[in-house]
């Protein structure tokens, strides 16, 4: 692997364009966070895209796929399948700012959970036995995801996933740190939409939170995942009292 320096990092920010906005009161303007969106400073090794269902860091995440030549139900840029269109139109409003860098030999993958089975099958008619000895569709949810992992995320490339821990225990989860570190190291980008207080855990990665109003960038222990979990992990009982309705076990 390489050293721990990032010179360049393959995208530096995205912001909407908002003359180019057909409708503000249309999806997925009409989402708080984007309608009000400026240009986010993505991190040169890893950002994280968080908040709660429908704030749209998905949709985002989609569009900047969509922008750098990702097929919008994930794979490689030389993915081309369509098993259903159901991408928004925020990638035709989107612009992102990429420094100079040599583009030759880098690597890139789209990784969405909810269509992830579109894409093994893809990858099972294109390539039978490029991502490990057994095919994609005779392991589990999170043993495939290894799987890609491993044998495809090469290095030096541009990574963007969508609710990678949909697929992952939490010790999986540990060990997909690792393996992040391990590609950064060798110069590789992630952008990253989770749910998971332990992979945005990952030192020195920037953290935006997509709110009811907003999008803005928060420390790692003001996040609303971080608060909850510590929270309901410090006082089990007394949570699972109020949120049932039961008296504390004794």
């Amino acid at each position: 692997m390489a050293d721990n320096t990032v010179t360049q990092p393959f995208l530096s920010s995205v912001e909407l364009v908002r003359e180019r906005v057909p409708n503000f009161d249309r999806y997925p303007y009409c989402i708080p966070a984007l309608r009000n969106l400026e240009t986010l400073h993505l991190n040169p090794r890893v950002t994280f895209f968080v908040g709660e269902n429908g704030t749209g860091k998905s949709t985002l995440l989609e569009a900047i796929a969509i922008v750098e030549g990702f097929n919008p139900e994930g794979g490689s840029r030389n993915f081309n399948f369509a098993t259903r269109e159901s991408h928004s139109e925020l990638c035709d409003c989107i612009r992102h700012s990429r420094p100079p860098r040599l583009m030759r030999d880098t690597d890139g993958f789209f990784f969405r959970a909810e269509s992830f089975f579109n894409v093994a099958t893809e990858i099972e008619s294109l390539y039978p036995s490029a991502y490990g000895q057994t095919p994609l569709h005779e392991q589990s949810h999170g043993e495939s995801f290894f799987s890609l992992v491993l044998n495809r995320f090469k290095g030096n490339g541009l990574y963007l996933l969508d609710e990678p821990e949909s697929a992952l225990s939490p010790s999986h989860q540990r060990s997909f740190l690792t393996a992040m570190s391990d590609l950064i190291k060798d110069g590789s980008q992630f952008i990253i939409a989770t749910h998971s207080p332990i992979l945005m855990a990952y030192p020195g990665g920037t953290i935006f939170q997509f709110t009811e109003s907003s999008t803005r960038e928060v420390p790692y222990k003001e996040t609303e995942h971080y608060k909850i979990t510590k929270s309901f992990l410090q006082r089990t009982e007394q949570m699972l009292a109020e949120l049932t309705g039961d008296s504390p076990v004794a």
